[in-house]
């Protein structure tokens, strides 16, 4: 799906541009609206590498479709890697292996990483970066919704990961002084992310409730896309939700009150582990 960019401009003249991934989840859809709040002109690349989850794919392009009922045109492009990272192996793509349940910082789920798969779409959006750098004669940013959260288990979310890639990229590439990383919730969690996408959907005039419903964080949705509650990246959505006083909008198996009181019970026996 896809819908023509806005002509946001900055008092020069030249383009605010964006780039960034947009999986379909809340981190990147909150970064979404961060962007688009902060007057970006934002084309978005949403990854098809053989998830089990990819229900996350049809709720990027749901809230694609809203922001346009809402007069925010977005570019949205869906890039088909599921014959390159069918050869790697994770409990994400690989068919016989059950995505772990549990807290998210708990080492089985580590069998969530998929390898390199950062390392693969951030290539793949300073391409599409620099190709637009070049095409809109505009200095352009890649944005990314990666958090602290994540630095436990996701090496390839560190900032000290971007920052080599940065310099590959750098040295790699022709015009590279143009394009940047731009990474708003490195050091952040999932309750500051929502907290500041209540800050930009106030800013956009949008539905809090309709952006977050067509969202999917769950690794394990069953045959609906009803979100499990139980997957590590659900707990920890489940919590940041509680923390910021809000019912997540998500329709879970079992209802909102079933799977905040797992989670709950999943950090008080997680943190009690780790005394």
């Amino acid at each position: 799906m896809e819908a023509q960019p806005s002509d946001t401009q900055m008092d020069g003249g030249a383009l605010i541009r964006a780039v960034m991934a947009l999986s379909g989840g809340m981190d990147s859809t909150a970064l979404l609206v961060h962007l688009l709040a902060e007057g970006y002109q934002v084309s978005c690349i949403s990854y098809n590498y053989g998830q089990k989850h990819a229900v996350e794919l049809d709720r990027a392009c749901e809230n694609i479709a809203y922001l346009k009922s809402e007069g925010y045109l977005v570019e949205h492009k869906i890039a088909d890697l599921t014959s390159t990272m069918g050869l790697f192996h994770s409990a994400l793509t690989t068919d016989g292996y059950d995505v772990p349940e549990g807290h998210y910082e708990e080492e089985q789920m580590k069998q969530t990483v998929v390898p390199n798969r950062n390392a693969i779409f951030a290539s793949i959006l300073y391409g599409y970066a620099l190709s637009t750098s070049i095409r809109e004669d505009s200095d352009v940013i890649v944005a990314l919704g990666v958090h602290s959260g994540d630095h436990e288990i996701y090496p390839d979310c560190r900032p000290e990961f971007y920052e080599a890639l940065g310099i590959a990229f750098q040295i790699g590439n022709w015009d590279s002084d143009r394009v940047s990383f731009h990474l708003p919730y490195i050091d952040g969690n999932k309750e500051s992310i929502l907290r500041d996408a209540e800050i930009s959907l106030n800013e956009l005039g949008l539905d809090f409730d309709i952006i977050f419903k067509n969202t999917n964080t769950s690794y394990n949705p069953d045959s609906e896309g009803k979100s499990s509650g139980r997957s590590g990246a659900d707990i920890e959505r489940i919590l940041a939700f509680h923390a910021i006083g809000k019912k997540d909008p998500l329709e879970y198996v079992g209802g909102w009150d079933s799977v905040l009181k797992h989670a709950l019970n999943v950090q008080l026996d997680w943190s009690d582990s780790n005394e």
